[in-house]
């Protein structure tokens, strides 16, 4: 459970005050996204903000299932989004896992960016409150590229493992590190820290114009899906009952964190909270100087959750897949297509090459990078857009639909989802789009 939680959460945690198994592959995003929930309720309010990231995580627990539901029709734990979509849209299947794999591949080279613009004042806070204020740390420990060069030697062992399940000791560790980030929160609203920020004005109800901006923060907040197949897959009971357990625990553990941030880091900073709620706390106090570390540690082990999923989808696209067609009930016309390559374990040659080629272009990109923004605005929320929302619902759609044993109304709420989903998709585009042609005066947020 802690990957599927960890996956969620990474870097979003930190940036939903703004908008105000199981758990091992939902947290890496929720200390950014709690951040941007917190603006979502400066935007709109406690009460609107507290309904839009429940309903946000409910619209991606309803996905998330449906996938389960999918993968309960795939080879016998040997299920992907390839082996799903080789049921419902074989033509596809390629392109699909291209999105996912590039998708993957541009938010894992955020965090490394992310890790690389946040070290240096990490370090510096760290130094200048474990010596003196006086006191300044080597030249060399405030290079952000000397930093995602250290890591490197930590996460490329991480990232060579094939089972997400070998990822459970860093989740946990991950996971601690959102427990310390709530506390922070939660503290420093009872106890205020010397030099906090002001709060501002502070609204139950209260809808702006950037409310518009901060909602598909809130939407992709819950983006796990490229790792639910994974963990069907690896999972001792992998029953149906079973993963609505690892889902619907996973989901609302997300949300309750986001909750708790938002509230507590709107509460505290009121209409003053910014993008990033960790930085708003004065840096000179220890106690923050080691939530800004463990902001670091828990990006650092989301790192592994993206190359899994992107190395696996390449897997599938450089694949020379070749449809094979069987008869299903002895009528010859009936023909079921499914891929034996869809689930077999890739060879030793293939996951060492493709896991080396992950690691060291996304390391290249962002050693010489220091903002991508705009390009991964456009692949993270296309991309998580379609694999959350667009393909959930016509995957079911597509599988059920004359199956008699499923009822009208899922069958009709997957294609719902999927419409949904590209609803979003369009307003994200657009939404890209009118940032390049119209800049906004202050740096946004990145949509993964």
């Amino acid at each position: 459970m802690t990957v599927t939680l960890q996956t969620c959460l990474g870097m979003q945690i930190i940036m939903y005050p703004e908008t105000a198994k199981p758990v091992r592959f939902w947290a890496a995003r929720s200390w950014s996204s709690g951040e941007k929930e917190g603006q979502a309720m400066s935007s709109a309010g406690v009460i609107p903000g507290m309904i839009t990231c429940i309903f946000s995580g409910s619209v991606a627990a309803f996905g998330l299932y449906l996938l389960s539901l999918c993968a309960q029709r795939a080879p016998d734990r040997r299920s992907s989004f390839f082996a799903v979509a080789q049921l419902t849209f074989p033509r596809a299947a390629i392109f699909f896992d291209a999105a996912i794999a590039t998708k993957c591949f541009g938010v894992s080279i955020s965090y490394l960016i992310i890790i690389k613009s946040l070290m240096p004042s990490v370090v510096a806070s760290l130094y200048h409150d474990l010596t003196s204020p006086d006191t300044n740390p080597p030249d060399w420990a405030l290079s952000g590229r000397n930093w995602i060069t250290i890591f490197m030697l930590v996460l490329v062992p991480l990232a060579f493992l094939r089972h997400l399940d070998s990822l459970r000791h860093t989740s946990y560790i991950a996971m601690f590190s959102v427990v310390y980030l709530v506390i922070i929160v939660i503290t420093c609203y009872f106890d205020p820290l010397e030099g906090t920020t002001p709060a501002g004005e502070i609204h139950l109800i209260h809808f702006t114009p950037s409310f518009v901006s901060t909602f598909p923060v809130q939407v992709f907040a819950f983006t796990c899906s490229q790792n639910l197949f994974p963990i069907f897959n690896e999972i001792t009971t992998n029953s149906q009952k079973r993963m609505n357990i690892v889902i619907g625990s996973s989901i609302g553990s997300a949300i309750l964190t986001y909750e708790v941030i938002a509230v507590f880091g709107y509460l505290t900073f009121g209409s003053n909270v910014g993008a990033n709620i960790i930085a708003m706390y004065p840096s000179t106090s220890l106690f923050i100087a080691v939530g800004q570390l463990a902001i670091v540690v828990l990006i650092l082990f989301s790192y592994p959750l993206q190359v899994h999923p992107c190395r696996n989808c390449l897997d599938k696209v450089f694949y020379a897949a070749t449809p094979i067609k069987h008869t299903s009930g002895g009528d010859a016309e009936d023909e079921e297509v499914v891929d034996d390559h869809a689930g077999a374990e890739m060879t030793l040659f293939k996951h060492t090459v493709l896991t080396t080629a992950i690691i060291a272009s996304g390391f290249l990109v962002a050693y010489f990078v220091d903002d991508l923004q705009m390009v991964l605005s456009f692949v993270g929320s296309t991309g998580s857009t379609t694999i959350s929302f667009i393909l959930p619902g016509l995957f079911f759609w597509k599988l059920s639909r004359d199956d008699p044993s499923v009822s009208r109304t899922l069958n009709r709420g997957a294609l719902a989802l999927a419409f949904y989903g590209s609803c979003i998709f369009v307003f994200c585009l657009s939404f890209n789009i009118y940032q390049v042609v119209k800049p906004p005066t202050a740096t946004g947020d990145v949509m993964h």
